[in-house]
């Protein structure tokens, strides 16, 4: 097998796994509903990415099950015509968290899950690995801007840093060697239904770790881990935990600490993307290479003084100089516990000056079942700008639109409107910090908004 068919091309974890077989030698190629940056980027490293779903757009050489493998993500609804051919003509079909499963068995998996945070956190680590001796093989779940990648290579490194994804459950299919759980706050109940499903969900990735293995958990979370016999375990948080933080000193855009670990500190470690999240962040992923045996202390300082983050986390597009410079920010949250920090850590970095926040929630079903936890988080900022949902892999809900968050929201400066009317909503707009939150779509919008902003002077 020596050519793969990717079945959701344009997926940021499908896009580690074709640019991984392009690496190994394998012909790559794929279907993805819309063309993105990122399938641009693809297809520029080589991978042949169709947008049209039909069987003339899948290569002829990709139509033999003799010699093609095809991974598909869940996102891809059943009645896609390439998948369906695939499925009828003796294709071995596997899941992409199948694939990550696979890799997990054959190497020392360092696995990152949670509502929120798994992407900084995996980032971090795998980030400080690539800065050591050791270095990873790393399958991100955002593209790292120290490397513009979501992908990292070290072939005689035993390590991979994985982002273990609950959606679908696909996090039950990997082999842990270090499992990492950052949050358990309720999501996907499309697919859980209850949140005592979902923390069950996480209890059993527990179960999956290697003997022999670790288990790094925050504190405070309402799950009971179930780990085999042999798995130690691990607490961490920024106050208190076997890995915690000390000494947290902020001043002058910077946030510095202590890395407290067992036995043990590691002093004045600076973040490179200075937001208080990202303290509880480091702790993780320090701790989990701490966990590895392989910790090198220095590296690994001069690593989180470097780190830079995932694109779309905490991500600034403008940011003027002066006391009044106005600054966009641009953040992937798209649950309420997220989007509450996030504001919250705009607003520590900005205490005195007017905060908007664009905000476009992400799928009916989310948006149905958190209606009043958004509005709540949406209340903290001094104006409000609701988009209209992004649907991704979902059909519309009759009664569900950006409207029962809207009518929820109690700061007096709101508005809702379509993604189309967002930039001149805000270029007519006397905003200082903008920050626009969700996994939508809205951030392809601000490279027009800047330019314009810039042009307007």
């Amino acid at each position: 097998m020596k050519k793969i068919y990717f079945v959701g091309a344009g997926g940021i974890g499908m896009a580690a796994l074709e640019r991984y077989y392009l690496s190994q030698g394998y012909k790559v190629a794929g279907y993805d509903r819309t063309p993105s940056p990122l399938t641009d980027a693809l297809q520029h490293e080589g991978v042949a990415i169709s947008f049209e779903d039909s069987m003339d757009a899948v290569p002829g050489d990709f139509r033999d099950p003799a010699t093609t493998e095809v991974v598909y993500t869940p996102a891809v609804p059943d009645d896609n015509i390439p998948l369906g051919f695939f499925r009828h003509n003796g294709f071995r079909l596997l899941k992409r968290a199948a694939v990550l499963g696979n890799i997990t068995r054959s190497s020392l998996g360092l696995c990152f899950a949670g509502t929120h945070g798994k992407t900084t956190t995996s980032s971090m680590a795998a980030h400080i690995l690539h800065c050591s001796s050791v270095g990873c093989n790393a399958f991100l779940g955002g593209i790292l801007r120290n490397y513009g990648s979501n992908l990292l290579l070290a072939s005689e490194s035993p390590y991979a840093v994985i982002e273990a994804d609950e959606y679908d459950r696909s996090f039950h299919q990997l082999s842990p060697y270090i499992a990492v759980i950052t949050a358990t706050d309720p999501d996907h109940l499309d697919i859980y239904g209850t949140e005592e499903a979902y923390l069950e969900s996480f209890a059993h990735f527990t179960e999956l770790i290697r003997p022999q293995g670790k288990l790094l958990v925050h504190t405070g979370l309402k799950l009971v881990p179930r780990p085999p016999e042999g798995v130690e375990t691990f607490t961490y948080s920024r106050t208190s935990g076997d890995f915690h933080a000390e000494n947290i000193r902020h001043g002058s855009g910077r946030i510095v600490f202590d890395f407290i670990y067992p036995g043990g500190s590691l002093n004045d470690i600076e973040l490179g993307v200075p937001v208080e999240i990202n303290i509880d962040n480091a702790l993780a992923a320090l701790a989990a290479v701490w966990l590895t045996g392989k910790f090198e202390p220095e590296s690994a300082k001069k690593a989180m003084a470097s780190f830079m983050g995932p694109e779309r986390r905490f991500e600034f597009h403008l940011k003027e100089d002066g006391d009044h410079g106005r600054a966009i920010i641009d953040d992937y949250a798209h649950h309420p516990d997220e989007l509450r920090q996030s504001i919250a850590s705009v607003k520590a970095l900005y205490p005195d000056r007017r905060l908007t926040v664009a905000f476009q929630p992400h799928l009916y079903s989310r948006t149905r079942d958190f209606a009043p936890e958004f509005a709540e988080a949406l209340s903290a900022a001094d104006a409000v700008i609701l988009i209209d949902i992004y649907p991704a892999r979902e059909l519309p809900i009759p009664g569900v639109t950006s409207k029962i968050i809207f009518d929820r929201i109690k700061c007096d400066d709101k508005v809702m409107i379509s993604k189309e009317a967002f930039v001149n909503t805000v270029k007519n707009r006397n905003f200082e910090i903008l920050l626009t939150a969700g996994a939508g779509d809205l951030n392809l919008y601000l490279p027009q908004l800047c330019r314009e902003l810039r042009n307007k002077g």
